[in-house]
C-alpha cells in the first residue's frame, strides 16, 4: 500500500456518521472446493470416475441424522461408492435406484417426464448438485420403507406446480419419504411445487434438514402421517421465505430440534403466511435461536404437544406465539453450536441453498484423521524446505494435513493455493521464536523476467486456500529499507491471506510496512480471519486489507521507521459496503516509540474505489501513549469521518474520551461488535 495522496481525486461523493454500524455480513459462497475442478472427466452417460472421490463425498450429517440407531451409525450417503455423472433423468434413475452405493453428480437441468415423477431412490446414495447446475424440474425424489443413508445435496428442485396453490390433487413433492431412516436434506434450493417441498411421514426418523432455501410455495415441510411418535429430526439453519403453511408442520414426533432458521413473509407479495412452526399430536419441540420476520401466528401448539422455546426473536409478527409442556436436551443426542438470531439474515440469505463450492462440514472434520508431514532443515524430517511440505498436499484435499515444520530458519517463500484447503502450519519448538519463515522481497524489488512484485506479492507466506491455520511460528520479512532507497515502493509483507476461515494462533508477524496483509479472495467473496494470542509488530499500515478480519488477545507492537523516526498507522482497512472489517479486541498496543506518534487507523479505498466503506473497531484494548489523542486520519483524499471508525471500553495512557474527533460506540452498538458477530457461526479450533 502506498503512502498518502495529497490530491482529493477520489474523494467520495456522500457523507455520513463515523459511527453508522454495518448491516450484518453479507456472506458470499466460499466453500473449498469448486465442484467443475474435481470432479475429473465424466460425461453425460455417467461414466465411473476415475479419480479420488471429491472432499464433499467424505461429509457426514450433523443432527439426528448423525446418531447411531436402527443399525445405521450416522449418515455418510455414497461415500465409499463410485462417483458418477449425471445430465439426463435415465442416467439420473440408472444410479439412484441402483443396489450399491453411488455418490451421483448432478451436472445439469434434468427435467421429470412425466411431470411429477418422484425418483424411487434406494439406501446408500449421495446425490449432489455440481456447482449451482444441478436442477431437477418438474418431480423430485421418493424414500420408501426402510431406505436409509441418504443424502440430498447442493441442489435445485423446483417447477411442478400445476396451476392450483391449493392444490389436493397432485402430491408433487420435492423430496418425500414414507418409513426412510437416516436421511440428510443439505443446501438445497426448493420451490414451486404442486404439493409439499419436503415430507417426512409414517414414521421416518433421524432425518436432519440443514442449509436449505424453502419459498415460493403453498405447504413448506410436513412432518408425521402416523399415530406413532417415533421421529427424531433436527432442522437448523434453512431460510424459509414466501410459504403459506407448515413451515414446518410436526405431527407426533418424538424428538423435534428446530434451530437457527429464518423464517420470512416479505411484505407486498401475494403469499401471505398462516403459522410458522406448529407442534402438533405427541410432539416435543425445542425451537431455539430462529427468527421470525412477518409471520401471522409464528409458534403455535397443540394441546397435547410440547415446545420449549429459547433465544428466538420475534420481528412485525402476530397472532399466536406460544410454548409449553416438557422438552428434551438435544446435547445428549448430539454437540451442535448455536448462531445468534439477529445474524441469521445475513447468514442465511448468503449461505443457505446451493453453493459454487460446498465445504466440508464441521463433524466430518472432527471424523477426519489428519494427516502429519514434517519439515526439517537437517534433513530428519521428510522434506527439507516448507514449500516442498505444501507441494506434497494432494489437490483438494478432504481433510487436514498438518506440516510440522522443526525450529530453525527457514529462508524461503511459502504459498498455499486456493486448491489445498484444510492445511495448518505448526513450529514444533517450545517458542513461537524458534521456528521461522523469513524472506525480504519488497513491492519494488524486481522480479526475475522482468517488473516488480507488488505489494501483495511481496509476502514471505501467501495463503489462498481456506481453513489454513498457523500456530507456533514466526513469519517475517526482513527488507532492509534503509539500504535499499533506491526501491520507490517499499512496502513488504510478511503474511498475507486471501482465503475464509484462517486461523492464526500463538505466532510472530513482523516487518515494517504492510506486515500484515488480510485480503479475501475476490472483492465480492467473504475472507474471515481470526488472529489469537499473537504478535504483530510494524510501522506503516501494519493490519490491513479487505478481510473480516479479528485480532483477538494479541500484542500489537510499533516499531520505529528506516531512518528511526515514530510515526504510524495501525490499521488501514479496505473493505466492502455491508461487510464487517477489523476488529482489534482485547489486545495490547506498546512499542518503543515517541508518545502520540501513531494512528488507529486510516481508510484505504484501494485503487481509488469510493464502493469501499472501510471498517476498523479497536475495543477492551490497553493503548500505549504512543496513540495520537486523534487517533484516525484521512488517506488519500478519503475522509476517515465518512467510513466506520471507532473505539469502545479501551484504557490506558493512549485511551480518551469521546468526542467528534473520537467516536466511541454506545453500549447498544458494542453489543452487535463483539468478536462473534465477525465470525458469523464459525468457531476456531486448533487442529
Amino acid at each position: 500500500m502506498s503512502e498518502p495522496r495529497s490530491s482529493a481525486q477520489h474523494r467520495r461523493r456522500r457523507s455520513r456518521t463515523a459511527l453508522v454500524v454495518g448491516v450484518p455480513l453479507a456472506l458470499t459462497a466460499a466453500g473449498t472446493l469448486a465442484y467443475g475442478t474435481d470432479l475429473g472427466v465424466l460425461g453425460s452417460t455417467g461414466r465411473q470416475a476415475s479419480a479420488a472421490a471429491p472432499s464433499w463425498a467424505t461429509d457426514t450429517a450433523d443432527g439426528f441424522a448423525s446418531v447411531n440407531s436402527l443399525g445405521q451409525n450416522g449418515t455418510y450417503g455414497g461415500r465409499g461408492g463410485k462417483t458418477v455423472t449425471v445430465k439426463t433423468l435415465a442416467d439420473l434413475e440408472k444410479y439412484a435406484t441402483a443396489a450399491e452405493p453411488y455418490v451421483i453428480v448432478v451436472a445439469g437441468t434434468i427435467t421429470m417426464n412425466p411431470v411429477g415423477k418422484e425418483i424411487k431412490v434406494r439406501s446408500d446414495k449421495t446425490i449432489v448438485g455440481q456447482g449451482t447446475a444441478g436442477h431437477i424440474v418438474g418431480g423430485g425424489f421418493f424414500l420408501g420403507q426402510g431406505v436409509h443413508n441418504v443424502i440430498i445435496r447442493n441442489l435445485t428442485i423446483r417447477d411442478a406446480y400445476q396451476g392450483i396453490w391449493n392444490d389436493k390433487e397432485h402430491d408433487f413433492d420435492a423430496i418425500q419419504m414414507d418409513g426412510a431412516h437416516h436421511v440428510w436434506i443439505d443446501h438445497n434450493d426448493l420451490r414451486h411445487m404442486a404439493d409439499g417441498l419436503i415430507d417426512v411421514r409414517k414414521d421416518s426418523t433421524n432425518v436432519t434438514v440443514s442449509w436449505n432455501k424453502l419459498s415460493d410455495n403453498n405447504k413448506t415441510f410436513g412432518i408425521g402421517w402416523t399415530e406413532n411418535v417415533k421421529t427424531d429430526i433436527t432442522i437448523h439453519h434453512n431460510w424459509i421465505r414466501e410459504t403459506e403453511q407448515r413451515n414446518p408442520s410436526t405431527d407426533n414426533a418424538a424428538h423435534a430440534h428446530l434451530y437457527n432458521n429464518f423464517l420470512e413473509d416479505a411484505p407486498g407479495t401475494g403469499i401471505k403466511s398462516s403459522y410458522g412452526n406448529y407442534s402438533r399430536g405427541g410432539t416435543r419441540m425445542v425451537l431455539e435461536n430462529s427468527l421470525f420476520h412477518g409471520v401471522d401466528n409464528p409458534v403455535i401448539k397443540d394441546g397435547g404437544a410440547s415446545i420449549v422455546q429459547r433465544g428466538n426473536v420475534f420481528s412485525g409478527t402476530s397472532g399466536r406465539n406460544e410454548s409449553g409442556g416438557s422438552a428434551f436436551d438435544p446435547k445428549t443426542y448430539y454437540p451442535y453450536t448455536l448462531d445468534k438470531a439477529a445474524s441469521l439474515p445475513a447468514l442465511l440469505t448468503s449461505q443457505a441453498g446451493p453453493r459454487a463450492s460446498l465445504g466440508t462440514t464441521a463433524a466430518s472434520t472432527r471424523a477426519a484423521a489428519a494427516t502429519t508431514l514434517t519439515v526439517a532443515q537437517d534433513g530428519s524430517g521428510q522434506y527439507r524446505t516448507v514449500q516442498a511440505a505444501v507441494n506434497a498436499v494432494p489437490a483438494n484435499n478432504p481433510s487436514r494435513v498438518v506440516i510440522a515444520v522443526k525450529p530453525g530458519t527457514y529462508r524461503e517463500l511459502v504459498k498455499v493455493p486456493s486448491n489445498k484447503p484444510h492445511v495448518t502450519i505448526r513450529g514444533t519448538g517450545s517458542s513461537r521464536k524458534d521456528t521461522t519463515i523469513v524472506y525480504n522481497n519488497a513491492s519494488g524489488t524486481p522480479k526475475p523476467g522482468g517488473g516488480t512484485y507488488g505489494t501483495g506479492g511481496s509476502a514471505t507466506v501467501a495463503v489462498e486456500a481456506d481453513d489454513f491455520q498457523a500456530r507456533n511460528l514466526t513469519i517475517s520479512n526482513d527488507f532492509d529499507e534503509k539500504a535499499n532507497q533506491n526501491i520507490k515502493d517499499r512496502q513488504a509483507v510478511a503474511l498475507r491471506t486471501a482465503a475464509d476461515k484462517v486461523f492464526l494462533d500463538g505466532i510472530i508477524v513482523s516487518g515494517d510496512q504492510d506486515t500484515l496483509l488480510l485480503d479475501t479472495a475476490s472483492k465480492d467473496r467473504l475472507g474471515r480471519v481470526y488472529v489469537s494470542n499473537s504478535y504483530v509488530v510494524g510501522n506503516v499500515d501494519f493490519i490491513f486489507g479487505r478481510a473480516t478480519a479479528v485480532v483477538d488477545k494479541s500484542v500489537i507492537t510499533l516499531k520505529k521507521r528506516w531512518d528511526g523516526t515514530s510515526a504510524g498507522y495501525i490499521t488501514a482497512p479496505s473493505t466492502a459496503a455491508n461487510r464487517k472489517g477489523i476488529l482489534i479486541a482485547n489486545s495490547t498496543v506498546n512499542g518503543d516509540v515517541s508518545a502520540g506518534s501513531f494512528y488507529l487507523g486510516r481508510p484505504w479505498h484501494a485503487g481509488g474505489d469510493a464502493t469501499l466503506d472501510p471498517q476498523a473497531t479497536v475495543r477492551n484494548t490497553n493503548l500505549s501513549n504512543a496513540i495520537k489523542s486523534t487517533p484516525w486520519t484521512d488517506m488519500s483524499g478519503f475522509s476517515w469521518k465518512d467510513d466506520r471508525f471507532a473505539e469502545y471500553g479501551n484504557y490506558g495512557a493512549g485511551a480518551g474520551p469521546a468526542s467528534a474527533d473520537r467516536p466511541h460506540l454506545t453500549d447498544a452498538q458494542a453489543a452487535d461488535q463483539e468478536v462473534a458477530d465477525w465470525l458469523a457461526g464459525w468457531t476456531p479450533s486448533a487442529s
